[in-house]
Order: structure tokens, then sequence, then C-alpha cells
């Protein structure tokens, strides 16, 4: 199951989702109440768009199909052009950009490829969501950081309590060899 996270964006709330240890941010959330899916694809349309989605799947999925993605890019800025996310996906395979369904739907991208749509929205945006992205991964690696330290502390304390226990009660007092107390300890 994918992890869900929130960030608030220029009085925005933008979901995150976490997929196969990557970040994809809903570009749905970032236009919601504006023209919405219409930006989407109007961005979809710009050839620079077209190749830097072309070049970042060259770059991270090997199962990409490059004379797909040829075709599109020969095609990119035609007024005649549409590309959705849906269209994308079907036709070169990628990985990058995602839609789902449902109530939690919406287009979702990679965290590079939302970070571009970011600044095609506006430089200020783009800063914006950078910045709280950055913020996000911040306090969630310290809640990790945390984790660890009490794991690390509680694993230290049983240690401490077993060897008092097997130095206390199983190591007879009697016949006590300091040599062979190791044995004893391993044994246990």
């Amino acid at each position: 199951m994918a992890k869900t996270s929130k960030i608030e964006v220029d009085k925005k709330s933008i979901s995150i989702i976490e997929q196969n240890s990557e970040d994809y941010i809903c570009l749905t959330d970032m236009v919601r109440g504006e023209e919405g899916e219409d930006h989407i694809r109007n961005w979809m349309r710009n050839r620079n768009t077209v190749e830097f989605i072309g070049l970042w799947e060259t770059l991270h999925n090997p199962d990409f199909k490059p004379v797909e993605f040829d075709t599109f890019r020969k095609q990119a800025g035609l007024n005649s052009f549409n590309l959705t996310p849906r269209k994308w996906m079907r036709a070169t395979n990628a990985i990058g950009i995602f839609s789902k369904s449902g109530r939690y739907g919406g287009t979702y991208a990679h965290k590079d490829i939302a970070f571009e749509f970011g600044s095609w929205i506006s430089p200020m945006f783009k800063l914006l969501l950078i910045k709280e992205f950055q913020r996000l991964k911040e306090i969630e690696t310290n809640q990790y950081n945390l984790e660890w330290n009490v794991k690390r502390i509680l694993t230290k304390t049983n240690y401490h309590i077993h060897t008092d226990a097997v130095k206390n009660h199983i190591i007879p007092e009697k016949n006590y060899l300091k040599d062979k107390e190791w044995l004893i300890y391993a044994e246990e």
C-alpha cells in the first residue's frame, strides 16, 4: 500500500504518494480550483515538456518506448496536438506520470516532473513547492532517526537485563571459573 502525505503550498493541499520508494506529487491538486485537467493537458502539449518527460523516462525507465516518444516529440507544439497523461502512459509505457481514478484520484508525477510542472505554473509556486517538500522530508527523516534511537536504547537495555540475569541466575557460584564464563553466556 502506498504511503500518502500532504503538504500545503500557496493555500492548496497537495497529496504525495510514495510508490516503489519514490515520491509522486499530485498535479491535479496543484491546479485544483483552476482549469484542472486542462492545465495538465496544456502543459503536456508543450514541446519542452514532452522532451523533458521523455528524457526523464529514458533515464529512469528501462521499459520506455522511444519510438512512440519520437512520434509525440514531432507533433508537440502543433495546434492539433493533444496529449493526456493516460495517452502518454499507454503509448510509451511511462512510469513518471500516472492517473488514478476514484476518491483519492488525480494525476500524479514523479517529484522531478512535478517540480517542472510547478515551474510551468509559476516560478514562485515551484520554489514554494520545493521548500515545502524539503520540509516534509526533513520531518520524516527526523522521525525515523528518533525511532531508530529508541530501538537502539531498548536493545541496549535488554542486553544488560539479559546478561545480568545469566550472571545472577545461571552461572553457578560454586566452581566459578572465570575463563569458562564466556561459554555459559554463549550457550544462553
